[in-house]
């Protein structure tokens, strides 16, 4: 780990000029604790985890982890913004963080404004499946189905105003179809029953359905990344299966601060946060979970959350979601 805190103290010296490190107050130098919104055990606890304890090596203090499910990571994410922004407190934060906000029916929360970026850490699609007893073999087939049928192929989601759920409204307006959608209390039981033959297809998130996938129990028809996923090489895109060229729903991960905590010690614990997501050691784990390393500094991450929120609010809006 010395290689790696050298390589870390010349990255932030790169990127900081020199009174950033007199205005940080020498941070950190106490524990930083790490808000998860999720339960343990998921996709985003164990990429938190993760990078928390490598974060905590890089920087020479502990990351204390504090799981806060509830709410849609809503929950959670309350309790960052509330916090002091003096850099002690972090949130594990997803594409949920922002689209959660503009779904509910009472908003006392906004994904962008609330907060201060720190680094995407990683992306994985979202995967089109369905039980092995359904006909469609290819996402073609599944959409021809869907166009024979409109309205009576139902489709599983972890939730209304997911990812899941918004990915699979925006197939609805760009291939034309009409799905129906059974939203689940999240993406486990949705699977079950789609393995079960109780429902036809889901939207899922990655991590979860990886592991049924390799064990042959659901069928992968395409994935909603840009690019194929590593760990499923030979499942397309949907773009390329459809030839619908901008259709993607992408989840990620990253983290962010309260609003209002110094930039200087956003961008330190940014360049630390990259390094470590450059290790092949970090890469070869993460891809293993079903993830795609990302890496931004904060002006790319806000860039790209503004972008989220604009996109995402448009579709909410012409599909009428709303959380019950």
């Amino acid at each position: 780990m010395p290689a790696l805190r050298l390589l870390l103290l010349c990255v932030a010296t790169f990127f900081l000029p020199a009174q950033a490190f007199a205005a940080d107050g020498g941070y950190p130098n106490r524990p930083i604790r790490l808000i998860i919104p999720q339960a343990t055990g998921g996709g985003s606890d164990t990429i938190g985890r993760y990078m928390a304890q490598r974060l905590g090596e890089a920087l020479g203090q502990n990351f204390v982890v504090d799981n806060r499910p509830g709410a849609a990571g809503m929950l959670g994410a309350e309790m960052v913004k509330q916090a002091t922004p003096d850099g002690y407190t972090l949130l594990l934060c997803a594409i949920d963080t922002i689209t959660a906000p503009i779904v509910a029916q009472h908003k006392t929360l906004d994904g962008v404004r609330d907060f201060a970026p720190i680094t995407q850490l990683a992306q994985s699609p979202n995967i089109w499946l369905v039980g092995l007893s359904f006909p469609a073999k290819t996402m073609k087939e599944f959409v021809a189905a869907a166009k024979a049928r409109p309205g009576q192929i139902d489709y599983a989601s972890s939730g209304i105003g997911s990812m899941q759920h918004l990915g699979a409204e925006l197939l609805n307006k760009m291939a034309g179809i009409q799905l129906n959608h059974v939203p689940y209390k999240g993406g486990p039981p949705g699977l079950v029953d789609v393995m079960g033959g109780r429902m036809p297809s889901i939207l899922s998130g990655t991590q979860g359905a990886l592991p049924h996938i390799k064990a042959g129990k659901i069928r992968p028809l395409s994935v909603t990344t840009a690019t194929r996923l590593p760990a499923l090489p030979d499942i397309p895109t949907a773009a390329e299966a459809l030839g619908i060229k901008d259709y993607e729903a992408t989840n990620w991960q990253g983290f962010l601060f309260p609003a209002g905590t110094p930039k200087a010690i956003a961008e330190r614990v940014s360049a630390a946060a990259v390094v470590i997501l450059k290790t092949p050691e970090t890469r070869k784990r993460l891809e293993e979970l079903g993830y795609i390393p990302s890496g931004m500094t904060p002006a790319q991450m806000a860039t790209m959350m503004a972008a989220e929120k604009k996109r995402w609010t448009v579709l909410i809006k012409e599909a009428g979601i709303k959380a019950e």
